[in-house]
């Protein structure tokens, strides 16, 4: 995995070591074994969604996922790892309801690790009451006793998680559901070559690996500045999955876009950037992408260098399109993992969040 230069004037810590023991001492919740367990996670959800027992149904509009936070990641990544291959809508829904043009042949996937989020809970009873398909995938809480009351599949998720630690078993429940109702191929073959192949980056990249591995010497770069990640294609989720991985982890503001949109926009905004705070670019990228967007990030890395704390690109890995989104899912969680021990931060409370949920139950 190629790393760009460009790094200028980077804080670091004092940190020396990002092993398990140095990590240990600031991740009270053990979040490293989580992103470690990624390739596991793969194999048991493809288990768990057989558990669910679904017969295949026709969906001729396609398949909506209904989530928010990590639960609604997996919407997305499902649609990344079916590149060309959908052939009918997979999107994802995050608010409280549907999108207008749902209809009752669109299936719905609604999603919520603890069964308890109020916006998901909103867009089952929509969905309910649309008449159309639906399907649930949680670990619990109210949406599986509704599910479960009303007879619809519910596809279970290992408990004890962080949300944002299960998108491993959302992504694959949304890849079985779009199997079921038409939207796309049955994948299940991939998958298990997508773990075995995450397995070797884990050695590659986890916290034995040596300290100038992609993973490590990436969040020690990003150390002191407030980071843009651009996706592209299949990467665009990934962009976005590694800004709330930074966002929830390491507990720093950090941002995403997409190419080439950004480049009729945001590309301006950073000639300012330097007036304001210290901003790091990178650029996630994939084989599969439109010929024309390697010379984008090209030219778009060397427009914004001067501006930029520091400027990174990283490939994807891997062979089938599944492989290549994990290999940034994981990527990117061991990088926000890391950029938090750096910081002496906890990578698992999200005390604001939590804030945020107890203030709305009281209103």
């Amino acid at each position: 995995m190629a790393i760009g230069d460009e790094e200028r004037g980077v804080t670091t810590t004092n940190l020396e070591q990002l092993d398990r023991d140095s990590i240990a001492t600031v991740d009270s919740t053990d979040q490293l074994t989580d992103v470690l367990a990624i390739p596991e996670h793969l194999r048991d959800a493809l288990w768990k969604a057989e558990s669910a027992q679904m017969k295949e149904w026709d969906s001729p509009a396609g398949l909506v996922v209904a989530g928010m936070g990590g639960s609604a990641m997996g919407g997305a990544l499902a649609r990344a790892a079916l590149g060309d291959t959908a052939s009918r809508p997979i999107l994802s829904a995050r608010a409280y309801g549907l999108p207008p043009w749902t209809t009752p042949d669109t299936t719905v996937l609604c999603a919520s690790y603890s069964g308890n989020t109020e916006e998901t809970l909103a867009a089952y009873e929509a969905a309910g009451a649309l008449g159309a398909t639906r399907v649930v995938a949680t670990s619990g809480g109210r949406l599986s006793e509704l599910a479960r009351a009303d007879g619809v599949p519910v596809i279970p998720i290992a408990g004890g998680l962080q949300p944002r630690a299960a998108v491993a078993y959302i992504t694959v429940a949304a890849l079985e559901v779009a199997a079921r109702c038409g939207v796309g191929p049955r994948m299940a073959s991939d998958i298990d070559v997508a773990a075995e192949h995450l397995e070797d980056l884990v050695v590659e990249w986890g916290p034995e690996s040596g300290e100038d591995s992609a993973a490590k010497a990436l969040a020690r770069a990003l150390v002191g500045s407030v980071p843009i990640f651009y996706g592209a294609g299949s990467t665009t989720a990934t962009a976005y999955r590694w800004k709330t991985q930074f966002n929830e982890n390491a507990k720093i503001p950090a941002f995403c876009h997409e190419l080439p949109e950004a480049d009729h926009n945001e590309l301006v905004g950073w000639a300012g950037a330097a007036e304001l705070a210290r901003f790091s670019a990178v650029f996630l990228e994939d084989s599969d992408t439109h010929p024309r967007i390697e010379d984008r990030v090209e030219l778009t890395e060397a427009l914004i260098s001067d501006a930029a704390a520091s400027t990174f690109r990283v490939q994807t890995r891997g062979t089938t399109a599944v492989e290549r989104v994990f290999s940034l899912v994981l990527l990117g969680d061991l990088v926000s993992v890391y950029h938090a021990a750096l910081r002496g931060v906890d990578p698992g409370p999200v005390e604001l969040i939590d804030s945020l949920k107890s203030r709305l139950a009281e209103r």
